[in-house]
């Protein structure tokens, strides 16, 4: 009994500890509900925020104003700079490489001495050729008299075979001496025909010799290689010394890179719109290297692939650029832009203005009030800084662009520099003659107003 008695205190100090906790607990879980409460009464209508937030006080915000200009309509894409033509110089004759005439990475012109290559073998092979056609010729000449020869005699001895023939009827002579004229006169008449093709072989030969001459000092002008275009020369693969083969040594690329190609891929669903806009003019593509140092290249779009990539669902296109100032390398990634028209009197917001809500854009108009309200927009495309609004605002309308995330439908804002409220305790917009503060534009005049602006505010209720 005693030690139950003795016990009593620790349960009871045991019992009330966990009650504590209990009520702890119970208050915790009122706090929270009271806060999604308030939460909850300040979300309604597509995401309004703070549902006091009018009770607060002004928010300061940063504005801007909506302004109508004419937008042209661009397709920005990142681009790859390709050469417009890359070649690789081999030699087309074997030989020894006797002297490189430029450096690595030189910029060269078309026609420009690069490669020297011994050329001894070539020129002793022309001066045997030349001399086999000397011979030839000479042949010609021999066979040509031959023929001139050949046809006296043969001329003789058919007058010969003639005379005998007759003779022979008369029964002068006998039919052997006339049979032995006329066979003679028949082998002259042939020996003719022989010196005939005789001088038809030497003639081919003589061709055959100017045509092996014309191939011999056609492979001795390969072995001084010219540049066949303009372009930048990359490294030099063979130095001189070295052994070279025909068409299979590598000696140096040259790669043109003015004029130079950018491409680029758009989405296939701007293929119609890009065909509309090259059918009307010529479209021009600006490439800007992603250093943003370089100034803009500007070219014009002069290739349209032909087929649309599956797999991507994009479509080639590539623009060509004279590149003057060689910004534009080969194999450099840049930021291209495609220009198809202009939006003419478009109305354009800045960009942070515009905000996604659950049922679509919207923006935050700043009243006459000094109060905003959320407001449904349309937007169209987007510039560098800005966006087209097709739907929903009017001109010279003033949006909020900073602090969007303190505010909810009748807020009251201020904007920055202003020190003042209109008449009343409600500010107004900068410049519309109904308050005065640090950028009202025609606000009350200094003296008795100013003090009466002072006064209004100081009778404003709390919190607005």
């Amino acid at each position: 009994m005693k030690a139950l008695i003795s016990s009593l205190p620790k349960i009871r100090s045991r019992w009330i500890g966990v009650l504590c906790i209990l009520l702890a607990a119970l208050l915790m879980i009122q706090g929270c509900n009271r806060g999604d409460q308030t939460a909850a009464g300040g979300a309604k209508k597509g995401g309004k925020r703070g549902g006091r937030g009018a009770e607060l006080g002004p928010v300061p915000v940063v504005v801007g104003t909506a302004i109508k200009k004419d937008v042209p309509i661009e397709i920005n894409a990142v681009g790859n700079v390709e050469a417009l033509s890359v070649l690789s110089v081999r030699p087309q004759v074997n030989g020894q490489l006797n002297e490189v005439f430029i450096e690595d990475g030189d910029f060269i012109k078309k026609g420009d001495k690069l490669f020297q290559i011994d050329s001894r073998a070539q020129e002793g092979q022309i001066r045997q050729a030349e001399a086999n056609l000397l011979r030839d010729r000479a042949q010609l000449a021999q066979v040509t008299a031959n023929l001139a020869r050949d046809v006296a005699n043969e001329k003789y001895a058919r007058e010969q075979a003639t005379r005998y023939a007759a003779l022979f009827q008369q029964g002068v002579v006998s039919k052997d001496d006339r049979d032995r004229f006329a066979s003679s006169a028949d082998a002259l008449d042939q020996l003719v025909l022989a010196d005939k093709a005789a001088i038809q072989s030497a003639e081919a030969q003589i061709q055959a010799d100017l045509g092996s001459i014309a191939n011999l000092r056609l492979q001795l002008s390969f072995t001084t290689i010219y540049s066949p275009m303009d372009g930048r020369a990359g490294s030099i693969a063979v130095k001189a010394g070295n052994i070279v083969n025909a068409s299979q040594t590598d000696l140096v690329s040259i790669a043109q890179v003015s004029p130079i190609y950018v491409a680029f891929s758009v989405p296939e669903s701007r293929l119609a719109e890009i065909q509309r806009a090259m059918a009307r003019t010529k479209l021009s593509v600006e490439a800007k290297p992603q250093d943003d140092l370089t100034p803009a290249e500007r070219g014009v779009l002069t290739f349209v692939d032909n087929f649309v990539d599956s797999t991507t669902g994009t479509i080639k296109l590539k623009g060509t650029f004279q590149n003057p100032s060689r910004n534009l390398w080969p194999g450099q990634f840049v930021n291209a832009r495609l220009r198809l028209a202009a939006q003419l009197g478009a109305i354009v917001i800045p960009g942070p203005a515009l905000q996604a809500g659950q049922d679509g854009s919207y923006v935050y108009v700043v009243k006459e009030d000094r109060t905003v309200e959320p407001r449904p927009v349309t937007p169209g495309i987007r510039l560098e800084n800005e966006i087209v609004i097709e739907q929903g605002i009017a001109v010279g309308e003033i949006v909020v662009t900073e602090g969007q995330l303190r505010l909810a439908p009748g807020s009251r804002v201020i904007l920055p520099g202003e020190g003042g409220r209109g008449r009343g305790g409600a500010d107004t917009i900068p410049g519309n003659g109904e308050g005065r503060g640090t950028s009202g534009g025609s606000g009350a005049p200094e003296g008795k107003k100013g003090t009466e602006t002072t006064g209004a505010q100081k009778k404003a209720p709390p919190g607005i």
